[in-house]
């Protein structure tokens, strides 16, 4: 398991206004970055390899998923 205590969580910058269902992501971490909900950061995080994130952010970048 992964220790989350020294996460430093961040809000995506669109995150504002009526759209208050976001998610925080914690790249602070060595090696990996943390996801979770932001209205409920209790129930936990996803963990994943930094270059599977690096790789994730790509394909939306490039329009891979129907956003």
């Amino acid at each position: 398991m992964i220790d989350l205590s020294q996460a430093q969580w961040r809000k995506a910058s669109r995150s504002t206004g009526a759209n208050t269902g976001c998610v925080e992501i914690a790249a602070n971490l060595p090696d990996v970055t943390a996801v979770r909900d932001s209205k409920r950061p209790e129930a936990g995080a996803h963990v994943v390899s930094r270059s599977v994130f690096s790789a994730f952010l790509a394909d939306v970048k490039a329009g891979r998923y129907d956003l």
